[in-house]
């Protein structure tokens, strides 16, 4: 990738922290010293099954994946973060344990990450942030929690309704492969809802 790290700015993490809870000059400056940029190339790992998941990464422009390989070899899709969205195996991150999961770029992609170190620092300076990132972790446990719902009761129409809810911008973004192993379904019956739901629009 050409783009130098200066060219990450830390203005869409900002106005996201600000447009939750107004930040003062102090918190803000936390911000810029916790937070740093990174560049990922396209198919360029960000965390690797078997490490210890360190860092928390908001996206600023891009898109990364977290997924699972089974012992079949199957890739199974668990999360996409692409712009202003974060990502990590939260519980490796928090638990300091090894991860079963990985992440990585589906595009050239820029993210803003802060360590696990540097996050509990945070949180004791500014406890702002303590409230803040509890919000995000409740939030990412109700989309997991409807998602195993969904898994449990609902079709495979009404997880690809699901999927351009939660993620619009993205089914025109990435590979039907990539849409069809986060659903849980082939490319083959993706195509096919597809063109139902086109039909009937």
């Amino acid at each position: 990738m050409k783009q130098d790290l200066s060219e990450i700015s830390l203005a869409p993490l900002l106005k996201y922290f600000n447009d939750l809870i107004p930040l003062n000059s102090m918190e803000r400056e936390l911000i810029v010293a916790r937070f740093q940029p990174r560049l990922y190339r396209k198919r360029q790992y960000v965390h690797q099954e078997g490490d210890i998941c360190s860092q928390l990464s908001f996206v600023i422009r891009g898109c990364l994946r977290m997924y699972k390989v089974d012992e079949k070899g199957n890739t199974h899709i668990l999360q996409f973060a692409a712009e202003n969205k974060w990502i990590n195996d939260l519980g490796s991150f928090h638990s300091r344990k090894a991860s079963e999961l990985n992440i990585d770029a589906l595009e050239d992609t820029m993210v803003l990450q802060i360590s696990y170190d540097n996050l509990i620092s945070l949180y004791i300076e500014a406890p702002k942030f303590d409230r803040i990132f509890r919000v995000l972790t409740e939030n990412s446990f109700i989309t997991l929690q409807k998602r195993l719902l969904q898994n449990l009761s609902s079709s495979a129409e009404d997880h690809y309704n699901s999927f351009l809810e939660v993620y619009p911008d993205l089914s025109n973004r990435l590979p039907q492969t990539q849409i069809a192993s986060f659903l849980g379904i082939t490319p083959e019956f993706l195509s096919r809802l597809r063109s139902k739901r086109t039909k009937n629009s």
